[in-house]
């Protein structure tokens, strides 16, 4: 496809005007960054296994119900979609103790939340991306009521059907962010997902040994990204067993680094 008019470019993602009004065209880097940025590298092929892992479970999720801004996937690292206003607000569903959690609180890595806790911070690179409150949001107008009720009980289904959907595959989902966008016809708008959903932005681990399967790997220098990510693709069904791209298990991975 012939190269479009670059609209927009984040940390992982670079957005092009689409071949229709209301579209865009959605590409993945192998750019990995942690800590806001603070630290960067590259993971050689995560935008093309982010894009399979995203088009999946954004595909899983409409046939539940779930509006989203994904269309179909172009090629190996491109996907069409939708027009959105994203709503400035990162949307973190947690169902375990991890990450950020674990420092604020002083609540042990691994602790499982007696309820799914839902949190907000305020888009900006600038400032870090803070934690919000939902009175925040109020006060700023970063969305209405209305459309914070639509968010909270779209993260509810998506992370009740993401979770069954890793555990049938034996995986953990500990925690995810999700993003939203406003979706236009006319004068009418309504909330749908948008960005991805992948491991650069899921807290994925392996239920029997508790092994990271996400980008944890790249923040903790524990290497074995691409062959976690892989791992993540081959038991969603994405990748082909016999695959000459061979799909390493982590804990071959280990025994070769060891």
């Amino acid at each position: 496809m012939a190269r479009r008019r670059q609209i927009y470019e984040g940390k992982a993602k670079i957005l092009y005007e689409g071949p229709e009004p209301g579209t865009l065209i959605q590409y993945f880097k192998d750019d990995a960054t942690a800590f806001n940025a603070q630290k960067r590298g590259t993971i050689n092929g995560k935008g093309v296994l982010n894009n399979r892992i995203s088009e999946h479970v954004f595909t899983m999720l409409g046939n539940i119900g779930v509006p989203h801004h994904f269309i179909r996937r172009l090629n190996m690292r491109e996907q069409l979609i939708r027009q959105v206003e994203i709503v400035p607000i990162e949307v973190v569903v947690r169902n375990v103790a991890a990450g950020s959690l674990t420092k604020r609180l002083g609540v042990e890595e691994g602790t499982q939340l007696p309820r799914t806790l839902i949190e907000y911070c305020y888009k900006d690179d600038a400032l870090g991306d803070p934690l919000v409150a939902e009175e925040h949001i109020a006060c700023f107008n970063w969305c209405t009521q209305e459309e914070l009720h639509d968010i909270q009980d779209m993260a509810i289904r998506i992370n009740d059907f993401m979770s069954g959907m890793f555990a049938a595959v034996g995986i953990r989902l500990v925690d995810f962010k999700l993003e939203f966008g406003r979706h236009y016809d006319g004068d009418f708008s309504r909330i749908i997902l948008a960005d991805e959903i992948s491991p650069d932005g899921c807290r994925l681990w392996d239920m029997a040994t508790g092994e990271k399967m996400d980008k944890d790997r790249f923040r903790r220098d524990l290497g074995g990204e691409v062959e976690a990510y892989q791992e993540v693709a081959r038991r969603l069904g994405l990748m082909p067993e016999n695959e000459e791209t061979a799909i390493l298990d982590l804990d071959s991975h280990r025994k070769k680094k060891s």
